[in-house]
C-alpha cells in the first residue's frame, strides 16, 4: 500500500489538551448510536480548530495523538457482509482482526447492527501475528462462533485498511468522536489497491442521551451526515465483480467533496 503523507495539521491537533487511555475509560461506548461524516482535510484543519475552543481533548498513546491502524476484513466467498450492507439489511455483522500499531496491541472484533441502529462490538485479544488470518487460533475461532453468526470456517481474509486516526472527547466526557485520515485500501483477493487522497472520515459515537455539540460545529463548516462503511466502499473499489451499484454513488460523494477522482490500481 502507498506509505501516508505527513499530516497538514498537526498545528491545529497542538492546540488540543491530552487525554490518556486510562482517562477514557468512562466512555467506551461499546454500544452505541453512530454518526458518520465526510470532509476533507483542509476543512479538519477548522473543526480541530473549532473543537479546542470548545474543549475537547484529543487521546495521546504511545506521546503522538495521531495513531495508525492495520485491519483485516473477512467475509464469506460470497460477500455476504458487504452483500447484507449493500442490500439494506437492518441486521448484519462484520469481522475483523486489527491491530493498534503504536502499542502492537491486536484484537478479533466483531461488529453488530441491530434494527434500530445501535452498534455493538465484542473483542478479543489475539497475537500480532495472527493480525492476517486468525482462524489457526482455537481460542478466536470459538470465540467467533460464539459471538457472530459465522464458523471460522466460512470466513476468509478479504481487505486490508491502513488509515490514520485521531480520536478527540468532548469535556464532558459523553461523547467520543473519531478522524480517519489518509486511508489506503488493498483487495486481497483481486490485487487491488485504493487510496481515498485527501478524504476524512469522522465517526461521532454516542449512547444518544446527552447532546453533541461536535454536531453544532460539523454543520458551521457545512459538514453533513453520510452513511459510509469504510469496507463496502474499500470492495467497491477493488473488486470490480462485487454487485456494488448503490455503494458507487457513495463513491461519487465522496469524489465530489474532496474534489477528486478515486480510482484502484
Amino acid at each position: 500500500m502507498p506509505e501516508t503523507d505527513p499530516i497538514p495539521f498537526s498545528e491545529a491537533l497542538s492546540a488540543l489538551p491530552p487525554i490518556t487511555l486510562a482517562e477514557m475509560d468512562a466512555i467506551t461506548l461499546m454500544n452505541r448510536i453512530d454518526s458518520k461524516y465526510v470532509t476533507d482535510e483542509a476543512t479538519l484543519v477548522d473543526i480541530l480548530r473549532d473543537a479546542a475552543a470548545a474543549g475537547y481533548r484529543v487521546l495521546v498513546t504511545e506521546g503522538s495523538p495521531v495513531s495508525p491502524y492495520d485491519s483485516i476484513y473477512y467475509d464469506t466467498a460470497g460477500l455476504k457482509m458487504f452483500s447484507d450492507h449493500h442490500n439494506r439489511r437492518l441486521r448484519r455483522q462484520k469481522v475483523r482482526t486489527r491491530s493498534y500499531v503504536n502499542s502492537g496491541a491486536t484484537f478479533l472484533e466483531i461488529k453488530r447492527k441491530d434494527n434500530k441502529g445501535r452498534t455493538s462490538k465484542k473483542r478479543t485479544s489475539i497475537p500480532l501475528a495472527e493480525l492476517p488470518d486468525f482462524r489457526g487460533d482455537a481460542d478466536a475461532c470459538r470465540y467467533l462462533a460464539k459471538y457472530s453468526d459465522f464458523e471460522a470456517g466460512d470466513l476468509a481474509p478479504v481487505l486490508e485498511t491502513r488509515f490514520l486516526r485521531i480520536t478527540l472527547v468532548n469535556a464532558a466526557l459523553t461523547e467520543r468522536l473519531t478522524i480517519d485520515t489518509q486511508l489506503c485500501f488493498k483487495n486481497l483477493r483481486t490485487g487491488l489497491e485504493a487510496s481515498l487522497r485527501n478524504a476524512v472520515i469522522i465517526e461521532l459515537k454516542q449512547d444518544g442521551r446527552a447532546a453533541s455539540q461536535m454536531k453544532g460545529i460539523l454543520l458551521d463548516h457545512r459538514v453533513k451526515p453520510v452513511r459510509v462503511s469504510k469496507y463496502c466502499i474499500a470492495v467497491t473499489l477493488t473488486d470490480p465483480s462485487a454487485k456494488s451499484n448503490r455503494f458507487k454513488v457513495k463513491v461519487r460523494t465522496i469524489e465530489k467533496i474532496i474534489n477528486h477522482k478515486i480510482t484502484a490500481a
